[in-house]
């Protein structure tokens, strides 16, 4: 499945832990198939909302397996790389092509704030080693590099270098990418709060977060903005707000359990040194959900259109 399309709603999914920190799979396996039934176009495994800083390189193996299985090549399974070294990340972009990974995700170096000119040689190295396709994650809020127009000039000769999660949170860099780029770079939207309007603007797709305890409700979304059906998106979207601003918090992984316990898609465990959120963070977020699921929208008509 290499010649996919990096296109429509591709959820970083949560891991799943039991009470004593161990992957729980079955968990796993029940919000796997509610992604996979709602209309999802592709997952993405080991990014932050997978906590990937707390897993072993066995663990991502064994979520790698779990999730083609189930999917059973209806979708495409994504990893992400977030390493600290090009040769690790080498070394982890083979093995996931190896292990029957779809394609990648790849952040820049890890930790050390790579110049222009060292982030596009990691990339160009990556790139190099594996034949599978590539979506680069730009996001200098949370991880302090961007990759700026004239850097992704030099990646455009990579084949496999061909989408952008675009997590800037400029709007206008959508606009910015196809301007200058046309369609050689794809570009799905990586910040929840912003994902509508990156649509409109032209981006092809939505790496989501709040998708892992709200599918159909995203998926929705994503199906009627290309459908046009904008006041049905719309609708569906003032809805989910106050849900989205969760994904744009320190606690973001802490808070989409909560919500995925509530939808029971999720245990709600995290990972050390993450701990669950107690006192007046808890109430607060599980007063948010609660008011959500209250006037939570019914009878979504999107799969009409897919």
């Amino acid at each position: 499945m290499k010649n996919f399309k990096w296109k429509g709603v591709m959820p970083a999914i949560t891991t799943q832990f039991d009470s004593a920190h161990n992957l729980d799979l079955e968990a796993f396996k029940i919000n796997l198939s509610a992604q996979i039934e709602s209309g999802v176009h592709g997952i993405i495994l080991g990014g932050t909302l997978g906590e990937a800083s707390t897993l072993t390189r066995k663990e991502k193996s064994t979520l790698l397996t779990t999730s083609l299985e189930q999917v059973a090549g209806k979708i495409p399974v994504i990893m992400n790389i977030a390493e600290q070294s090009t040769a690790q990340a080498v070394l982890l972009a083979q093995q996931a092509e190896s292990e029957g990974a779809n394609g990648l995700m790849l952040l820049p170096p890890m930790r050390y704030k790579a110049t222009d000119e060292e982030t596009v040689a990691y990339f160009s190295s990556v790139a190099e080693s594996t034949s599978l396709p590539i979506m680069i994650y730009n996001n200098p809020v949370d991880y302090k590099i961007e990759v700026t127009i004239e850097m992704f000039e030099e990646l455009a000769k990579y084949d496999n270098i061909n989408a952008v999660k675009e997590s800037t949170r400029d709007t206008t860099n959508v606009t910015r990418m196809i301007n200058h780029f046309g369609d050689r770079f794809k570009i799905l939207c990586g910040v929840d709060t912003i994902a509508m309007e990156c649509l409109l603007m032209g981006a092809s797709g939505w790496v989501a977060g709040l998708v892992d305890a709200f599918p159909e409700e995203t998926v929705a979304i994503y199906t009627y903005c290309k459908a046009e059906e904008w006041d049905k998106a719309t609708a569906v979207f003032r809805w989910f707000l106050p849900l989205l601003e969760l994904d744009i918090s320190p606690q973001l992984v802490q808070n989409i359990k909560l919500c995925e316990v509530a939808t029971g898609l999720g245990t709600g465990y995290v990972r050390p040194p993450r701990k669950q959120l107690t006192g007046k963070a808890h109430e607060h977020v599980q007063g948010i959900i609660q008011t959500a699921l209250a006037s939570r929208p019914e009878n979504l008509d999107y799969k009409k259109y897919l």
